[in-house]
Formats: C-alpha cells, structure tokens, sequence
C-alpha cells in the first residue's frame, strides 16, 4: 500500500496554489467586465445592511466590484496571499476562505452602516493576511512563521490603514471582521501532524 500524501510534490502544491489563486483573481476581472456590459447589474449583490432579503448576497459580495480600479487594488493583494495560503493545501485553503467569506459577509450585514452598500474581495484579503500571520505560530511551522513575518512587512501598514475608521468609502468593518475571521480560520483550521507511516508487511 502508498500513501497518497507522497504523491503530491512540492512542485504539485506551488502550481495548483498558483493556478487557484490566478483564477481567483482572473474570475475577478471577468465578473467586472460582465458588470460594465451588463451597465452594473453586478453591483446589486453588494450587502446592504440588516435587510432580510440582502443574506443572499453574503457570499456574492465578495466576488463583485465597483469599478477596474477597485478590483485592480485587490488584484495583487489576493494574488500573493491567496498563493501562500493555499500551498498549505487546496482544501484547506477553500475551507479557509468560505470561513472568511461566510464570517465577514454576515458581520458586514450585521453592523455596516444603514443605506451602504458593500462588495469587493478586501474582506478576503484582509482574513487571508490574517490566517497567514498567525497560522505560523499556531502550528509551530519554521515556514509558517517565516510568511508570517513576511506578510507583516509588506502589507502591515496597508492593513492597519485598512482598519482606520476615518476613510471614507472603505469598509473598515469588513476589513476587521475579515482579519478577525482568518485569525479564528488558522486555529479552527489548524493541521495536525500527520501519524507516522505503519510498515506495510
């Protein structure tokens, strides 16, 4: 008998990261061009806050923009993030960003300010920045560590400036409660070590 865990190569895991976090951001950019063509029908699966009817476009919302400018500052972003988180694996990686999406759209819908309407995949980003800058730490991983304190370096400003509730337009709280939900993804979502291999007779 195999493991099927040996199968998978460290060039297997940089190239389906790769590939998923490009098309991520490439599904984006197709999403914002439909928008324009269709004269911004895409806009109304934004959240606006504390209408029953709006809990339908908690997960939509984060795939929708308003505008190439805004989908072009989350582009880069979620591109690099989205690589790193998802070497850790696919699958925990999508079960990552359905916590951040789900936890960060209901937040948004819960306490965004009455008559706002908000989309665009910053929650994401800000849970993946999250999820990466402790999941490290929580698992002990040299790796981990490392992306974290890279992370910080590079995007640590932006994000704290994300968080400043003086900007207008920008949802400060869907920035917050997305950092928050990727910090709680890395320890509910925190991998074990594999068991050792039994001897196959």
């Amino acid at each position: 008998m195999t493991d099927s865990r040996l199968t998978w190569s460290r060039g297997d895991r940089v190239r389906a990261a790769a590939v998923i976090a490009a098309g991520w951001v490439a599904l984006l950019w197709l999403l914002e061009v439909a928008d324009v063509l269709s004269g911004h029908a895409l806009d109304g699966f934004g959240i606006v806050p504390r209408t029953p009817s709006e809990l339908v476009d908690v997960v939509p919302a984060a795939f929708v923009h308003f505008g190439f400018s805004h989908v072009a500052a989350n582009s880069v972003p979620l591109l690099v993030l989205g690589f790193l988180a998802a070497l850790g694996g696919i699958r925990r990686f999508l079960a990552v960003c359905a916590l951040i999406v789900l936890a960060d759209g209901l937040g948004v819908w819960l306490v965004s300010p009455a008559g706002s309407n908000t989309a665009g995949a910053s929650g994401v980003i800000f849970g993946l920045f999250g999820f990466l800058l402790v999941s490290g730490f929580v698992e002990r991983r040299p790796l981990g560590i490392l992306a974290g304190v890279l992370v910080a370096a590079v995007w640590g400003g932006s994000i704290l400036a994300g968080l400043a509730p003086t900007q207008s337009g920008i949802s400060w709280q869907g920035h917050l409660i997305g950092l928050a939900a990727g910090i709680a993804a890395a320890f509910l979502l925190r991998r074990r070590p594999a068991k050792p291999l039994e001897p196959v007779l």
